[in-house]
Formats: structure tokens, C-alpha cells, sequence
């Protein structure tokens, strides 16, 4: 199938400045095509991954011509194959993952293969990114308290994948603790170029979570993948994309005095957003990258998933050469880095003339136009100018409920509720803050902004100032790094005593643990109907995600969540009127606290050193006391425990034979479910609680697990059991079969009985049945998750049958076995006259060289009805996968046949 690699004539050697070799690469230059010239930079990581990996099957010439001719086909919305350098996996989507790597090995291993051969294909990054919880916020021992609860919670968890760490090669694990996945990459993980066994080529991820696009602006393409995408890839498979459209976003200039990177990030988000951007590469480039930090730059691309793009790219240049230095890489790899894009065509020298390229549309901003700003108080790129918040404030409680509106009646928009906090009478209104998080997401991996931060908390001190006891403020650094600068700073004292203690180094209030608000606050505010408001410096507001009782949830730079806790509200004009009363009685305002762009710098230049991410990043490696103290097997085959409610060993590979099972059709099957359009992957996908009357909590409670140790269904991702028993069961499933009742119900056809969605699959499957899905428009939209591919497959679904599918959501599909089919346009199940009630078979041939990708096929139902669908099966790689009954058993199978 794989033939031997047709551009094999343009591998050069790489000269070292010692007249030795760095090693061997593929060189774009030597192709001598005047195209390549033009393309955008982060066109070129795809179009140098297809040359280095093309074998005529997986990854075709006509591949590499359709990126090199990119200016003409972008716009043709091809597909291509990708394949990345590396994955990054975050804990939750990591344990699935490994769970499948051991349960191939106990596959192979059966199958009389060498189960040792089970590896990553790829380097795979893991990072245990725990959840931090705000509750110990005001305290010294808060990091060890987060800790001590971590452990005691997800042992079992940390023991399995600190296993895989030892028995899969290719692996490194990141302990809990060490920092925010996104952070760690950026500095630590990030290769820029790598060489393995002698070859150069440029680092590109994929990630399982959504800020795994914060890499973007140290040069190496990223973006954030579901599970499956993450396994195949580190399997060796390609990921099918759509070549994307990439806009070019022009920087001139420089920030102003007092501006901050989150004002520029959320300038540029709403810009981007306004643009639309969905599905598209966007590339900075300009004179203005110059004065822009690598941190900064990181800033701008962890908000991609906020305006759409894939991912928001920064081609290397000296600031990023400069950052690596920083972050403690060595002298040598910098070198090489430098040697190997400098040869390739893929670094941006500004001392020299520019070559303008081509993009597919243009934006341009002057950095000095930026000004101070927030975002909200309901979406991220709802940005609001500092000097308009008032004003805006004022309109949103008037407008009605929305985006942009809470409907506060006219008479009651000035109210005062009095109440009592621990003895002390307490005053509070529309718009006054009650949670002030310095979050650990988008802005803690920037000195400028977290020093910043520390400076107004120092001049109001100094000042005199407090933060109202009542407010739950927080500060979690994305990375160790951070609490050694504020340290050496002689800053986070004063952090300290305005109550922004550090909590840990994982996620917090964006991710809505915040803890709860004190009972007294709670109370006044649920009973008098206030409009509470949070500030935090993450990157999502959305309603309801922060905390259940505030109402309006605004973004801001670390700086501006210290000035919004010491003033108390968001109903304030900062420009003339004070935020508080100093130690001598007299009116402090924003600008007596606020720090100029030199302070910044200069505390910047002093206390961020290259030792401090040396040592943060040695002690990775060595852990830390509690996960070192994790006894786990030492076997490379794992001893599953049957009676582990977290780990839990799949039936993938159950009854799996050397010879592939070819391809299947579907006889007499059931429809399970009847949906109409957009069911989401969260409609599909176990996500959140687990509910008390649910299947899946009836299982934990007759393995004798208390409802208070539930924890979440994204907490026991490594147990199918759990995990089939929560796809599908969302409380906002519409069903056709029910009427217009909602929930995770459906009817069992042959009784009429109204089950559980797991009940029924099950019935089925007792009866011997096989079960089928209808579907509208857009079957799997949203976020792409793996679950909601493994599950219907667990439940025995055999095919789907929609009018159209979101891309990524029909590949899970096809990598789990199941067979995607689409209604011919103008028709779907209301025009054919279905209503789900009848048994349909779908006729395939019996050999897979029999079908070609996108063919029709006829589906009869058993009331004499036939129609004709549209085969979903792209390319030629998604038939081999569904002649084996999926990737995993696919993959298994070349490798006991392959001689290497």
C-alpha cells in the first residue's frame, strides 16, 4: 500500500556552524517552484509535513501539489492529510487514550504479536492539568491544600497514567501540579524544530484542549483536536482537513503607555470575530511584531478558540529566538532551530526586505489606537473601553435580558441592600464585584500583565487600600515560573495581603470552580435579585460559567482585576471617580495606582531569569512528593482491576481475529434515536454531573460507590461502562419519538416502551438487533469529543443516516466503525415519509474493493420503502479503516504484519 517517498531527491544536509551536520531535511527551496514563495508561513508546516510523510497512500503527490497550488485551491474548500509532529494530550482525554494503547498491547499480545510494538508513533505529551478550587483562597497553604484534595480524588486516575509514563516509550507525563497543560507547553515542551535520529523538521501539535493554540506564538502550528483525531495521530494516522483560507493581520506601531496585552487581545478578538475567521489560519505579520513579547504574542493566540480561527500564528523570528533563550533552552538547540528555518524558508528576518505574500483576506492594526478595555458581560468578544464601562454598565441593566442586557427595571437600578457579613453590616448593589480571579488560562504565561498586577496591589498598599473581605479573590499561575518572579520581585506580599494568595497551578473560576460565594453574600444576593459581577482574567464568560449567582462576568488584564477588586464594582468611571479612600482620608484614584509601561519593564528585566524556568522544569522530572509515593505496576501489560470504577478495560478488541471482518452492511436494524438538526457532540457526549436517577449513577451505587464520590463523567473517562452509559443521556435531547418531551429517553420500537436511551441499546443488543440512527443537518457540530463516537458504537449503533454531518464528528465515526450515510440533497427522513418506526438494511458488498468512497448506496426499509444515501466514506485510508472494524483494530493488524 505505502510506496517509498517520491521527493526523496530534495533530502539536504544541514551544515552546523562547527562544519559538522545538524542533520537531514526536506528542502522546500529545492523544489524551485515560485509558489512556495508566496505562501503564507503557516502553509508551509502543512505542505513540509506532506512532503516528509508522502507514500502514495496515507499522504499523495496530489496532496502536496494541492498545498504549493494553495493561492487557487483554499478557496475549492479541499481536503488534505495532516500529520503533526507531536500530541499534547491534557489528563481527562489522556486517560482514554492511554486505556486504548493498553488495551491494543492486551490485543496484540493475544493475537501472538510483540505487544511491545504499541507505542506512540509520535512523541505524546501528557500533562496532568488538575482543577484548583478556589474555597482555601485566603490562605498561605492553599497550592497544598488543592493538592492533598487532587490525590485523595483522582488516585486511581494519577496511578494508571503514571504508569503508561513508564511503560510506553514515546510518552512523557507531566505530574499534577507543575503547571496549566497550554503553559508547560509553551515553555518547556514547545521543539520549534525537532531532530529525531538525524531528521529536522518543524514542531506542529495537536491538542485535547482548547488552548493548546496558545503555542501558536512561538512559532510551532497548534490547534485543539478531539480524542479520537489525538489517537490517531499519535497512532501514525493522518488527520483529514480542510485546507484552510488563512488571513493576514497586518501589526504597526506600538502599545501606548498604561495598555496592556489583554487590552490588545481583546481588541484583536473582536476584530477577528467581526471578520469571521471560522475554520481559517490567521497569520501576523507587520513592522509591529517587533514590539510585541513572545508572551504577549501567546496571549493574541490563546484566544483563537474566542475568534473563531484554528489557530492565530506568529512565524518565528528574533523575539522568539530571544523567549527560547529565556526559557532555558540550550545554545546548541537555539542553533539548530535558527540553522534549520532560516535553510527552510520559514523565518521572518524584519532587517530584511519583506516578501509579500499572499492571503485570502487582509487586516490591519495600528497598535497605538488600542486602548484600556474589558470584555462583557456575557461573551468574550463584547469588548467595552474602559472609559466607556460606566455607560456601558448603565445600558446593559436597562436593555433587555440578552448579550447585552440584564432588564433592571428604572426604579430599582440604584437599590442598596443591606446585610449582615460575620457580624459587620454590609452594603450591596447592581454591578458590585463579589469574585476577583487572576486565572491561570490566557495571561498568566505574561510577566508584563502578572508584575503589573503585583505593582498596583504594591501602590495600594502603600495607599492604604483594601479589598472588601466579602469578595473571593484568587490568583492561579499557569505555570511555577510565575510564583518565582513574583517572589523575587519582593511583589507577592503585597498580592498576599489584598487576598490573592496563589490557590495552584491548574484551572479555576473560568472553568467555573470558584468555590461558593460566602453564604451571607449568596443569600443577599439570590433574595433581592442583584446583579452580581465577577472579574477575572481568563478568556470565557459565558453565562452560567463562572459562578451561578453573577449575573455579569467581565474579562480583564491581571492589572484591572486587582483595580476592580479594590473598587468593589464595575459601576465606576476610573478616569473621575475614585476607587477608595486612603490611609489619610483623601481619594485615591486609578491613576495613582496604576503603573507606567517603564515600571513594568524594568521589575520585568530584574526578576523573569532563564535559572527560574531551568529549575521550575528540572523539578517536573523529578515530580513531586505525592506522585512519587504513587505505587503503580511495573509491567508493560496492565492488570486491569475489575472492580475500578475509573479505569476500566473497553471491549474494543473483544472478539478481534488476524483476518479483517471486511466490510458490513446492516440488516433489519432498529432506529435507536430520531433526531431533526444540529445535535451537538454535547448532546451525544457524557459531559458535567452525573445525574442521581441516571444509568450511570445506578451503576456507580451497585458498585457501592457513595453519590458524593460520583465526581464527573469527564473524571471517569477511562470506564466505558460509565461512559457508554452517559452518551445520550443530555436533559436536553429532543427526540422525535417522544413528542416534543424532552430528555435522555427514547421508545423501544417492538414494545412501545419509553426507556433510558442505554436501556434501549441494550434491549436491542439482547435481542440481537442492530440499531441505526436518524439525523438532520449538522449531526455532531460543536467541540469535537471522542465519546460521542466510542458511545454509539458501544451501544451498538451500526450506522448513522443525516442529512449532513460536521466533518470531524463523521471521521470519529468512520475511526470507530461505524458507517456515515447521507440523504441525497432536497430529501431527508420527513420528505421519504420516515418515521423511524420502520427496520432498515443497508446492502454493502462483502469486499471492500468493491466500494469506492462517496458511492450511492440503497437503504430499503421492511414497509417496501427504498431510498438512495451517499456513502460517507472520503478516501481511501477511511475505507481500509471500516474493512477492519476501525483504526485501533486496523492499526493492531499492520503491525503484527509489518517486518520492522
Amino acid at each position: 500500500m505505502a510506496a517509498e517517498n517520491p521527493f526523496k531527491t530534495i533530502l539536504k544536509g544541514l551544515e552546523s556552524p562547527d562544519g559538522g551536520e545538524f542533520g537531514k531535511y526536506y528542502s522546500l527551496p529545492a523544489l524551485n517552484d515560485p509558489r512556495i514563495e508566496r505562501l503564507p508561513y503557516s502553509i508551509r508546516i502543512l505542505l513540509e509535513s506532506a512532503i516528509r510523510n508522502c507514500d502514495e497512500f496515507q499522504v499523495k503527490s496530489n496532496d502536496v501539489e494541492k498545498i504549493i497550488d494553495w493561492e487557487n485551491t483554499s478557496p475549492k474548500q479541499v481536503e488534505i492529510p495532516f500529520k503533526p509532529a507531536r500530541v499534547l494530550l491534557q489528563d481527562f482525554t489522556g486517560v482514554p487514550a492511554v486505556v486504548d494503547l493498553a488495551c491494543m498491547r492486551d490485543a496484540m499480545n493475544r493475537l501472538g504479536g510483540d505487544s511491545n510494538k504499541i507505542n506512540p508513533l509520535v512523541p505524546v505529551d501528557l500533562v496532568i492539568d488538575h482543577s484548583v478550587q478556589v474555597d482555601v483562597a485566603r490562605s498561605e497553604n492553599a497550592v497544598q491544600a488543592n493538592m492533598e484534595l487532587e490525590f485523595r480524588r483522582n488516585k486511581e486516575r494519577f496511578g494508571f497514567l503514571k504508569w503508561g509514563s513508564n511503560a510506553f516509550d514515546n510518552m512523557l507525563v507531566v505530574p499534577p501540579g507543575s503547571g496549566i497543560v497550554h503553559q508547560v507547553n509553551l515553555e518547556y515542551l514547545g521543539r520549534v524544530v525537532f531532530n529525531r535520529n538525524g531528521l529536522l523538521y518543524p514542531d506542529s501539535v495537536v491538542g485535547t484542549d482548547s488552548h493548546t493554540t496558545m503555542i501558536d506564538g512561538l512559532g510551532v502550528a497548534g490547534w485543539g483536536v478531539g480524542g479520537i483525531e489525538a489517537e490517531a495521530a499519535m497512532l501514525g494516522q493522518p488527520m483529514s482537513m480542510v485546507l484552510p483560507g488563512v488571513v493576514g493581520f497586518k501589526l504597526t506601531g506600538k502599545l501606548r503607555n498604561g495598555v496592556t496585552a489583554t487590552d490588545l487581545v481583546l481588541t484583536v478578538t473582536q476584530m477577528l470575530r467581526k471578520h469571521g475567521v471560522v475554520g481559517k489560519f490567521v497569520e501576523f505579520y507587520g513592522e509591529g511584531m517587533s514590539e510585541l513579547s513572545l508572551a504577549d504574542r501567546a496571549t493574541i493566540a490563546n484566544m483563537s478558540p474566542e475568534y473563531g480561527a484554528t489557530m492565530g500564528f506568529f512565524p518565528v523570528d528574533h523575539v522568539t529566538l530571544q523567549y527560547l533563550k529565556l526559557t532555558g533552552r540550550s545554545d546548541d538547540t537555539i542553533s539548530m532551530i535558527e540553522s534549520y528555518l532560516r535553510a527552510n524558508k520559514m523565518f521572518v528576518d524584519y532587517s530584511e526586505p519583506q516578501v509579500e505574500r499572499v492571503y485570502s483576506s487582509y487586516l490591519e492594526l495600528a497598535l497605538e489606537d488600542v486602548e484600556p478595555c474589558v470584555s462583557g458581560p456575557k461573551r468574550p468578544h463584547d469588548r467595552v473601553p474602559l472609559k466607556e464601562m460606566k455607560a456601558d454598565w448603565h445600558s446593559c441593566l436597562d436593555n433587555r435580558v440578552g448579550f447585552k442586557g440584564f432588564a433592571v427595571p428604572k426604579e430599582s437600578q440604584t437599590k442598596v441592600v443591606e446585610f449582615e457579613f460575620h457580624g459587620t453590616p454590609a452594603q450591596l448593589r447592581h454591578g458590585d464585584v463579589v469574585i476577583a480571579a487572576i486565572t491561570s488560562c490566557t495571561n498568566t504565561s505574561n510577566p508584563s500583565v502578572m508584575l503589573g498586577a503585583a505593582l498596583v496591589a504594591k501602590k495600594a498598599c502603600e495607599l492604604g487600600l483594601e479589598v472588601k473581605p466579602w469578595i473571593k479573590t484568587s490568583l492561579a499561575p499557569g505555570s511555577g515560573v510565575v510564583t518565582k518572579y513574583l517572589q523575587k520581585s519582593g511583589l507577592q506580599k503585597y498580592l498576599n495581603h489584598l487576598g490573592f494568595h496563589i490557590v495552584g497551578y491548574g484551572c479555576t473560576t473560568c472553568i467555573g470552580n470558584s468555590g461558593d460565594i460566602d453564604e451571607a453574600v449568596a443569600s443577599a444576593i439570590s433574595e433581592n435579585d442583584v446583579v452580581a459581577a465577577a472579574v477575572l482574567s481568563g478568556n470565557r464568560n459565558f453565562e452560567g460559567r463562572v459562578h451561578p449567582l453573577t449575573r455579569a462576568n467581565y474579562l480583564a488584564s491581571p492589572p484591572l482585576v486587582v483595580a476592580y477588586a479594590l473598587a468593589g464594582t464595575v459601576d465606576i468611571d476610573f478616569e473621575t471617580e475614585p476607587i477608595g479612600l486612603g490611609k489619610d482620608g483623601t481619594n485615591i484614584f486609578f491613576r495613582d495606582i496604576w503603573p507606567s509601561n517603564e515600571e513594568v519593564a524594568e521589575v520585568v528585566q530584574s526578576s523573569v531569569l532563564p535559572d527560574m524556568f531551568k529549575a521550575t522544569y528540572e523539578a517536573i522530572t523529578k515530580g513531586n512528593p505525592m506522585w512519587n509515593q504513587l505505587s503503580v505496576p511495573s509491567g508493560t501489560l496492565y492488570s486491569w482491576d475489575p472492580k475500578s470504577t475509573y479505569i476500566h478495560e473497553p471491549p474494543y478488541f473483544k472478539d478481534m481475529t488476524m483476518s479483517p471482518p471486511g466490510p458490513h452492511g446492516v440488516k433489519n436494524a432498529y432506529c435507536l434515536l430520531n433526531f431533526g438538526d444540529s445535535i451537538t457532540t454535547d448532546h451525544i457526549s457524557p459531559a458535567g454531573s452525573i445525574h442521581k436517577d441516571s444509568p450511570a449513577a445506578k451503576y456507580l451505587i451497585e458498585r457501592g460507590v457513595d453519590r458524593r464520590d460520583f465526581n464527573s463523567y469527564g473524571s471517569r473517562r477511562g470506564n466505558d461502562e460509565v461512559m457508554a452509559r452517559g452518551t445520550f443521556a443530555n436533559i436536553r435531547l429532543v427526540n422525535k419519538f417522544l413528542k416534543g418531551e424532552v430528555g435522555p429517553k427514547t421508545i423501544h420500537i417492538p414494545t412501545g416502551e419509553k426507556l433510558s436511551v442505554f436501556d434501549a441499546a441494550m434491549r436491542y443488543k439482547s435481542e440481537g438487533h442492530d440499531t441505526i440512527i436518524l439525523a438532520g443537518a449538522e449531526y455532531g457540530s460543536g467541540s469535537s469529543r471522542d465519546w460521542a463516537a466510542k458511545g454509539p458504537m458501544l451501544l451498538g449503533v451500526k450506522a448513522v443516516i443525516a442529512k449532513s454531518f460536521e466533518r470531524i464528528h463523521r471521521s470519529n465515526l468512520v475511526g470507530m466503525g461505524v458507517i456515515p450515510l447521507c440523504f441525497k440533497p432536497g430529501e431527508d427522513a420527513e420528505t421519504l415519509g420516515l418515521t423511524g418506526h420502520e427496520q432498515y438494511s443497508i446492502d454493502l458488498p462483502s469486499s471492500v474493493s468493491e466500494i469506492r468512497p462517496g458511492q450511492d448506496v440503497t437503504v430499503v426499509t421492511d414497509n417496501g420503502k427504498s431510498f438512495t444515501c451517499t456513502l460517507r466514506f472520503d478516501t481511501e485510508v477511511e475505507l481500509a479503516y471500516f474493512d477492519h472494524g476501525g483504526i485501533l483494530p486496523y492499526v493492531i493488524r499492520n503491525l503484527i504484519n509489518s517486518k520492522h
